[in-house]
């Protein structure tokens, strides 16, 4: 199982929308919260998502698609 850590940045339109668990549902992924900071305009989100390669990027790649702004974590969170 391969892991990836991301940070989604998420537009005021979407906000309010379950996509994490979509996304989740939709690409058989296992999402991990590590942490979050959402307001009324703006939802930030670090991410750790566990799945088959194949399907990690099909999700990130739907994720951008959508509008979420998706950025690669290298080393930022406790593990």
């Amino acid at each position: 199982m391969a892991k990836r850590m991301v940070h989604l940045i998420f537009p005021q339109k979407l906000i309010k929308q379950p996509i994490i668990y979509q996304t989740a549902k939709k690409f058989n992924l296992i999402p991990n919260i590590r942490r979050a900071n959402v307001t009324e305009k703006i939802g930030e989100v670090v991410l750790e998502l566990s799945g088959e390669a194949a399907n990690l990027e099909k999700g990130i790649n739907y994720l951008t698609k959508i509008g979420v702004r998706v950025e690669p974590i290298v080393g930022d969170v406790i593990e």
